[in-house]
């Protein structure tokens, strides 16, 4: 999944800009529909982002995303299991990554997951600032999808843990750089959507581990 596999044109609708970059990143969008035609899910995600955007998550439906997307509501269903999922499709791709990482690393366990996440920075969230954006603001904005994103988020950190164990560390020691590792990578992602950055997430997230190493070394007056 390389950006660089595929050649953007130059001059874009706003629509087409958003289902061409989204394809090559883990919020599941497809490529051009002039050149590249999406298939039926890349579709589907495309049109649940533009309506969620528009509407909103609660005032969108199931039938409002299979008949954007030219599909109809069989479709959807058999595909995904409710509009939610239209959202968080990609977290298989993040998971995957993250995993691979931890698995490759020779670092201590902390450190192999900092850098893991930082993979994810560079692999899947390089140059799409905006659209993570205007997808956290979806998410905030329904307690729904709020709920669905930490189960995500705990299916994630479960899978880092069971990879660091897989390398032959206690639970307690997988746990502990997992959820560290994690903090670390809500807390520069959290500075990253924020209107004012322009900082890359990746930059972010050695900024942030580098304060907690700062934090838990320091010395007690």
């Amino acid at each position: 999944m390389s950006p660089c596999d595929i050649t953007v044109p130059r001059v874009m609708s706003h629509r087409d800009m958003l289902t061409e970059l989204m394809s090559q990143c883990d919020v599941g969008y497809h490529r051009r529909m002039a050149r590249w035609q999406p298939d039926a899910r890349g579709r589907l995600e495309a049109a649940a982002f533009e309506l969620f955007r528009e509407r909103g998550f609660e005032q969108t439906t199931v039938a409002d995303i299979a008949a954007r997307a030219g599909l109809d509501k069989r479709t959807f269903y058999r595909l995904f299991g409710d509009k939610r999922e239209a959202l968080f499709s990609g977290s298989g791709r993040v998971e995957e990554v993250l995993v691979r990482a931890v698995t490759e690393s020779d670092a201590g366990p902390f450190e192999a997951v900092v850098a893991a996440f930082r993979r994810v920075a560079e692999e899947l969230f390089a140059d799409r600032l905006e659209l993570v954006r205007a997808r956290q603001s979806i998410i905030e904005s329904s307690p729904e999808l709020q709920e669905r994103e930490l189960r995500k988020t705990g299916s994630l950190a479960a899978a880092v843990t069971a990879a660091l164990r897989a390398r032959g560390l206690d639970e307690t020691t997988a746990t502990l750089a997992t959820e560290s590792g994690a903090t670390v990578f809500r807390v520069a992602y959290a500075r990253w959507v924020a209107p004012d950055s322009d900082a890359p997430l990746s930059d972010l997230i050695a900024e942030v581990a580098a304060e907690l190493r700062a934090i838990t070394s320091a010395q007690t007056p």
